[in-house]
């Protein structure tokens, strides 16, 4: 594995994401109200819907087909639904953002 960089900080709308894709992975890369920018396979568990499409509420994302709601902390889906999704690291180094891959 091996960082990337994938935007800028301000790229990415506060309470939003953007998708990112290299090799294959596909990313959704959110910005927290907070600052914090987290990263999750952009692939519901439940139907496969795009997650950085969703909405983002504290730290989860809300599937935007149908609700599933994902923690973009651990990437597991909140109770009473059930699956996960992979996480992917998170580097800014100014105003750069990296991700693992």
């Amino acid at each position: 594995m091996k960082w990337y960089k994938v935007c800028e900080v301000d790229e990415i709308p506060v309470m939003g994401a953007r998708t990112v894709r290299f090799n294959g992975l596909e990313a959704g890369i959110f910005r927290l109200s907070d600052g914090r920018i987290k990263a999750v396979e952009n692939r519901c568990p439940h139907k496969g819907g795009p997650l950085s499409e969703g909405i983002v509420s504290g730290e989860t994302v809300i599937c935007p087909m149908h609700g599933l709601k994902i923690s973009l902390i651990d990437g597991s889906a909140l109770p009473p639904d059930e699956g996960n999704v992979k996480t992917y690291e998170i580097k800014t180094e100014g105003e750069k953002v990296w991700i693992m891959f």
